[in-house]
């Protein structure tokens, strides 16, 4: 934890992200910014819940081209690697840190153009993005069942009334080379349409020493097109396509921990996703619409990586392996999962239209059918594994608006959400499973607005994630018994987690709108935790060292807690300097939970370790950003900005901790007219930053596979050039 001078200052200065009031107005005033998740569009100033907004201004000033390289900016929220990107995000300490064998359920959910992307991160470009919108906090009415810890939406620019576009180039180290391209505008008085792509690469940032090239290189290339139909005043039409390729190299783990390795079979992280949404309004009447989403997200991904990250000659002319296994021989295998995501979902509602001061009201229903499919490449497998997990999800939900007295608000919401899945596997002769689960899910609220301007909220939501079955579990049970270790049939299904999200909170503009600030407290209790274990045994019994089976499997603690505190806020201190910043403290425990699975649990005497009271992973206790923004006359701006987070556990499996740290980022542009030119740098003062981490085993034949910690590390000092075209 932070000292207490250190707690003041940022409590002084903790003034919003680059993304929540990010356009300042000539006169200084800062602009008004609309969410879209919510049911109709709502000022971020008006909305009842916490939330950070980062609109494309922020985005260009972050050098962002995927959404990894903006959560850091927002209080509580934060990201784990284990990929090529961060594609597992965290709310408030609640979230997935990897995926292998089991099939997940995540706990944040991704939404882009209304097409659902959740677990599939690695399709999260910024190309032609208006804003990205991250609600923490149960989304439970809004959402439900993979919005447990809060939701991202990511919006696009539209067709527009008028021809408009940008051209951008972007150069920089580690040879580095982005181009976007982007135009819309009307084809007739009732159509409009807009295209985009984007093609990004660099050779990455680790070295590989054996193969002498760099083998964490970035290939992406995204294309989405919007069209848009108006037929009259009281229907229309949008159809969006969205296309991702992704080729990446995956090499990211050092048996010294740094960006030197040595595997000589690098791995790989791609993506190719072609997903479409179909959306339709029609204005019933004076006071009631339909509004109709229909979406289908169709990816295929493929990850792998050199398990044992060395070659086979790491040991030539040592003999270092010879105390362990009698002769001089390593391990070496490769690991590799193909995955198909197929998600269809349709959502129908009707939207009351009622004026100012009168009852608001929304009621739909929604279906999603989603069907995974895996094949998993081992060396030391028998034969390929092969996995299928379909779910289903139908549910009803709805919310009420619901002023009283002058300036009281009451907002209620509700979601009843039934879930059927089914898993089937090629072990042991078509292992199959299956369950049906409900839920509900929603929210109630108490908003007071003063007449200066000021929202005072009061929040009760209540959310849930589904359970499931444990594949890589079930798959490995002879060789857990080979050690001695029984898994009791009930482990193999994990149960539904629930939680109580409790808020109160403050949102307002001050100092004729130059000052915006918003903040909230919140305490969540979680029933029924769903908390990832991995046990590590040898592949070989006789064995004390790697090869080794990760055999990772959901289980039910008996709660936890998360509480804490979001601070953001801007102040346009004049018409050139604009302050920003936020703060996220976060206080996370589990609660009654034994864990079998821990490094230090002693499985031989039936011990567990017990973690009771004990921080959850990857929740730092303090995350923070600090910075400024300067308007040099009509054509110069720079932005210098710090950002920061505690130490905080990497799993639960082991005691390791990622390092605190803290980053330096600036920027400094020129605009003209339509052309732009602008220097930036992330990270300057080129600090480790680690966003993953492993503990429990040894992996290093030259330390005798000494049990040992390793850590992926993120992005070093960056740096580059942008030129942009806009008209």
């Amino acid at each position: 934890m932070l000292n207490r001078k250190l707690i003041s200052i940022l409590l002084a200065a903790a003034l919003t992200p680059p993304g929540l009031n990010a356009q300042e107005q000539a006169e200084g005033m800062l602009e008004e910014v609309i969410v879209t998740a919510e049911y109709r569009p709502v000022s971020v100033l008006e909305l009842p819940t916490s939330i950070t907004v980062f609109d494309q201004q922020s985005i260009d000033r972050r050098g962002a081209v995927h959404l990894e390289q903006l959560l850091n900016l927002a209080p509580n929220v934060n990201l784990s690697s284990g990929a090529s990107r961060g594609r597992f995000v965290l709310i408030r300490g609640i979230g997935e840190r990897s995926q292998f064998v089991e099939p997940i359920n995540p706990s944040v959910g991704l939404i882009i153009d209304g097409m659902d992307f959740t677990g599939i991160g690695g399709a999260a470009s910024t190309l032609d993005i208006q804003q990205v919108e991250i609600l923490r906090g149960p989304q439970g009415t809004l959402f439900g069942a993979n919005a447990l810890a809060g939701l991202i939406n990511m919006v696009s620019n539209g067709p527009g009334d008028e021809l408009n576009g940008r051209a951008d180039l972007t150069i920089g180290n580690y040879n580095r080379l982005t181009a976007t391209a982007a135009i819309g505008g009307p084809l007739s008085r009732s159509a409009g349409y807009r295209l985009a792509v984007q093609s990004s690469k660099t050779d990455g940032y680790i070295d590989n020493i054996y193969i002498g090239r760099p083998t964490n290189d970035i290939d992406e290339f995204t294309a989405r097109g919007k069209f848009g139909w108006r037929a009259n005043d009281d229907f229309s039409l949008d159809f969006t396509l969205l296309y991702s390729d992704v080729d990446n190299g995956y090499d990211a783990f050092s048996l010294d921990n740094t960006r030197d390795t040595y595997s000589d079979e690098p791995g790989h992280d791609r993506l190719e996703s072609l997903a479409a949404a179909l959306g339709a309004t029609w204005q019933a009447s004076d006071t009631l619409s339909v509004e109709a989403l229909l979406s289908r997200v169709d990816a295929d991904t493929e990850y792998g990586y050199d398990e044992d990250w060395s070659h086979t000659g790491i040991c030539d002319n040592t003999g270092c392996d010879s105390d362990i296994w009698g002769f001089d021989w390593w391990y070496s295998s490769t690991d590799n999962y193909i995955r198909n995501n197929t998600n269809t979902a349709a959502d129908i509602r009707l939207v009351s239209n009622n004026g100012a001061g009168e009852a608001a009201w929304v009621a739909g229903v929604y279906y999603r059918d989603q069907q995974q499919s895996l094949l998993r490449e081992y060396t030391y497998s028998t034969g390929d594994f092969r996995s299928r997990y379909d779910t289903e999800n139908l549910a009803a939900y709805g919310q009420l608006d619901l002023p009283f007295a002058d300036a009281w608000t009451f907002v209620t919401g509700l979601r009843y959400e039934s879930r059927d899945w089914n898993y089937a596997d090629n072990v042991e002769g078509d292992k199959r499973s299956s369950d049906a689960e409900n839920f509900w899910g929603g929210k109630a609220a108490i908003e007071y607005h003063t007449g200066a301007g000021t929202l005072l909220y009061g929040l009760v939501s209540r959310g849930y994630k589904a359970g499931g079955y444990n594949s890589a579990l079930a798959s490995k049970i002879p060789d857990l018994e080979q050690e001695g270790i029984f898994v009791p049939p009930e482990n193999l299904v994990f149960g539904a987690e629930t939680m109580w999200n409790y808020e109160v909170g403050l949102k307002g503009s001050w100092l004729a709108d130059r000052l915006v600030l918003s903040a909230a407290f919140f305490y969540q209790d979680r029933d029924d935790m769903q908390v990832k274990q991995s046990i590590v045994i040898p592949v070989d019994p006789a064995s004390m060292a790697c090869p080794c089976n990760f055999i990772d499997s959901l289980q039910n603690a008996a709660g936890g807690t998360n509480k804490g505190l979001e601070i953001e806020g801007s102040w346009q201190l004049t018409d050139g300097i604009n302050l920003f910043g936020s703060l996220g403290l976060l206080d996370t425990q589990y609660k009654d939970y034994l864990s079998y699975a821990h490094s230090d649990a002693d499985l031989e005497n039936n011990i567990p370790y017990d973690l009771s009271g004990r921080a959850q992973a990857h929740a730092p206790e303090t995350q923070y950003v600090i910075g400024a923004r300067f308007f040099i006359g009509r054509n110069w701006f720079a932005q210098v900005d710090i950002e920061g987070k505690s130490e905080a556990y990497a799993s639960a499996n082991h005691n390791e901790k990622l390092e605190g740290h803290t980053l330096l980022n600036m920027r400094l542009a020129y605009e003209t007219g339509e052309w732009s030119i602008a220097v930036w740098g992330r990270n300057l003062a080129g600090e480790d930053v680690q966003t993953r981490g492993f503990g429990g085993f040894g992996n290093d034949p030259r330390k005798f596979y000494e049990t040992e910690a390793y850590y992926q590390l993120g992005e070093p000092r960056v740096y580059g050039l942008d030129v942009r075209y806009e008209f």
